[in-house]
């Protein structure tokens, strides 16, 4: 039967609840333990695709097409395991099912209430997404002490119960802050914080301190006395240079064994052989490449977090430092691309809108004639294709529909049909609604023999995640394709365009979907990699 560690935070959000249940996921994994793991999001939107980067970050898809919280990568890239969408759910989802069984009748006309219809519907989705595993980790989104999260931790509260302290435990992240103005760590942060978690009737088992320095034992003490928390489960994490190395510091205080003697669990030691590999290899870096990221997203820390770990993880994996300067698209449409000369490398990723899109079509233009090493993303394909049809094959005003919706040459368009899988085809409109009608989640597509993107493959099919509304528009590819853009790589069913690369170029690559969705620190990616070798290449060159 599925163990539960439900993971909350308080007084401050963004302290990292997603890396520390992913890194303790990580170690029960290593411990011969299967682990799913879930993330309850507090805000009433049903579709995080249609939720603005600058409150969301990222929004992350997985292979079944959700489109989620970006806690999700954490999940994937530090466990074996695969999210869906099971994996998270929103308040907005939770309200949203439970008033459509109303509106069905399935209550009867009895009055719905928060309990036990929505704390019901919680538990149910939780149970779901936890089935077939030995411990599932369920991160509650928002702070304690928030309305939002009331449902959420009422829901998790009433499964301590069911479920029973054999199978529950509640682990609670706080901030222990030092004030620099009087010397003095603070444990009143912590202090109020599980105050009010346990006013909502949740007494938490383990208490992750965040923290910028080791916590003195005299503090962790009296954080154990207030809390009514044991001494040994007061962990500290301690802020790392490497995010990698925090399975290390959960292990070395006994986080993992904490749960696994809570569920009475017969397992192996705790082996971290892959993760000290992992940090081996950010140690043996020995050489520093400058990637320019023209972006219009530039200035938000999450908009770009796969991206930004993807290229890291590519960097472990070629012995290289991989140094990201973020170059607002709208920038080089006022002062020019003279902002690109010193860099290594130039991506473009993903992104909608008409904004700064002329500034990415310019680096697209910058990177294909200057013979630098070029990765785009998503919209980093379709600017490519745009500038390719303007500047070379002779296409004056070339453009997407979703910028100029009566362009005489729409290289980009908004596709109305396409099959989802073998058989099930999906139609859109211009009417339709934007989030529910993106192209998402894994899709198989052929690579083309002879090409960049095989080589880097090393394969004659690939799967990859996507989210996009706008396509390749194939009456336009036998033009291009003879003006010498090749195309490497169409999605089965449909022959829609993945991948575009210029065979007489260093390093020129684009795809339509967004492979940062499938890097990890174990393996990398084949693209990412390709891409800095690409950059390690031109520095060298440079150098000599």
């Amino acid at each position: 039967m599925t163990c539960f560690v439900f993971v909350t935070g308080g007084v401050v959000s963004s302290l990292g609840k997603g890396m520390a249940a992913a890194s303790l996921a990580s170690i029960l994994e290593s411990r011969g333990l299967s682990v799913r793991m879930i993330k309850l999001d507090p805000y009433l939107n049903v579709d995080a695709g249609t939720m603005s980067p600058f409150q969301h970050g990222e929004v992350y898809v997985t292979d079944d097409g959700a489109e989620t919280d970006l806690d999700l990568g954490h999940y994937e890239r530090f466990t074996h395991s695969k999210t869906s969408r099971l994996s998270n759910f929103t308040t907005g989802q939770i309200y949203n099912n439970v008033i459509r069984k109303e509106r069905r009748g399935d209550f009867l006309g009895g009055t719905v209430q928060v309990i036990p219809h929505i704390t019901d519907e919680i538990k149910n989705l939780v149970r779901q997404g936890a089935q077939g595993a030995d411990i599932c980790m369920v991160e509650i989104g928002g702070t304690v002490g928030d309305i939002e999260s009331l449902p959420f931790l009422e829901a998790i509260r009433q499964l301590g119960v069911e479920l029973g302290p054999h199978r529950a435990c509640f682990m609670h992240l706080t901030l222990v802050p030092y004030i620099a103005s009087s010397g003095e760590v603070k444990t009143k942060p912590t202090q109020h914080s599980v105050k009010e978690l346990r006013s909502i009737g949740i007494q938490p088992d383990v208490l992750i301190c965040r923290c910028d320095r080791p916590l003195p034992e005299t503090e962790r003490r009296k954080i154990a006395l207030f809390t009514n928390v044991h001494e040994r489960a007061v962990i500290a994490a301690i802020d790392v240079d490497n995010i990698m190395k925090i399975p290390f510091g959960l292990h070395e205080q006994g986080l993992d064994e904490l749960v696994v003697r809570r569920f009475a669990l017969d397992v192996k030691p705790a082996d971290l052989s892959e993760w000290e590999r992992v940090v081996r290899m950010k140690d043996e870096q020995d050489l520093e490449v400058q990637v320019a990221m023209v972006g219009k997203y530039v200035d938000l820390a999450d908009a770009y977090k796969s991206l930004n770990e993807s290229l890291d993880h590519a960097g472990l994996h070629t012995r290289t430092r991989v140094r990201i300067h973020y170059v607002d698209s709208e920038r080089l449409e006022t002062e020019g691309v003279h902002l690109l000369k010193d860099f290594d490398a130039i991506l473009v990723p993903g992104g909608f809108g008409e904004r700064g899109t002329e500034g990415k079509i310019a680096a697209v233009r910058y990177a294909r004639e200057n013979q630098v090493p070029y990765l785009g993303i998503c919209l980093g394909m379709q600017v490519a294709v745009i500038e390719y049809a303007r500047h070379v094959v002779g296409l004056d005003g070339a453009n997407s529909t979703e910028f100029h919706r009566t362009t005489e040459h729409p290289v980009i368009a908004l596709v109305t049909e396409w099959h989802k899988d073998g058989s099930t085809i999906e139609q859109r409109s211009e009417d339709s609604d934007m989030g529910g009608t993106m192209r998402l989640g894994a899709q198989s597509a052929s690579v083309r023999s002879g090409t960049l993107a095989h080589r880097l493959y090393q394969s004659d099919t690939i799967a990859e995640r996507h989210r996009h509304r706008y396509e390749f528009n194939n009456r336009y590819r036998d033009a291009i394709e003879a003006a010498g853009l090749c195309v490497s790589a169409v999605a089965d069913f449909d022959d829609l365009v993945e991948i575009v690369e210029l065979p007489d170029h260093p390093w020129f690559l684009a795809c339509q979907f967004h492979p940062e969705f499938c890097s990890t620190p174990r393996d990398g990616h084949p693209l990412f990699i390709g891409f800095i070798e690409a950059a390690r290449a031109q520095r060298m060159q440079a150098a000599a």
